[in-house]
């Protein structure tokens, strides 16, 4: 399984920590929906319904962060079991960011609504203990 942050992102915050490169910040978080592992370029398994949604986090703290708005698929375009997402920096194109793996799968008819409830993704790293 290839799911975690991408190489390339984390290749480009140690280059900001360690060698003071500029890291450009992402104007914004989207989640796209995969029926596997996205793999490491996050462009593997895509599911039929490949609309990304914004997401909204809290402030970090204690190392992690949390969504605080539901991510809503509507009536979604294809029968599938939705088992992975992917973390971009654009609603079509752009930087793959991460993936991880759902919980639990779900299983999905075409028509039906998907829902990722606020607090259910999570993004943390390990600091040290205070």
């Amino acid at each position: 399984m290839a799911v975690g942050i991408a190489a390339s992102f984390a290749n480009s915050v140690l280059d900001a920590l360690c060698r003071a490169q500029n890291i450009t910040a992402p104007t914004a978080f989207y989640v796209k929906l995969h029926v596997g592992d996205p793999g490491s370029a996050g462009t593997s398994n895509t599911a039929v319904e490949a609309t990304r949604k914004a997401a909204t986090f809290s402030a970090a703290s204690a190392g992690a962060i949390t969504t605080t708005g539901n991510l809503d698929w509507t009536s979604v375009a294809g029968t599938e079991t939705i088992t992975h997402v992917s973390f971009w920096n654009h609603a079509t194109a752009g930087t793959f960011l991460g993936s991880d793996a759902l919980e639990v799968s779900k299983a999905l008819t075409a028509g039906d609504n998907f829902q990722i409830a606020a607090g259910d993704i999570d993004l943390s790293v390990t600091p040290i203990a205070a």
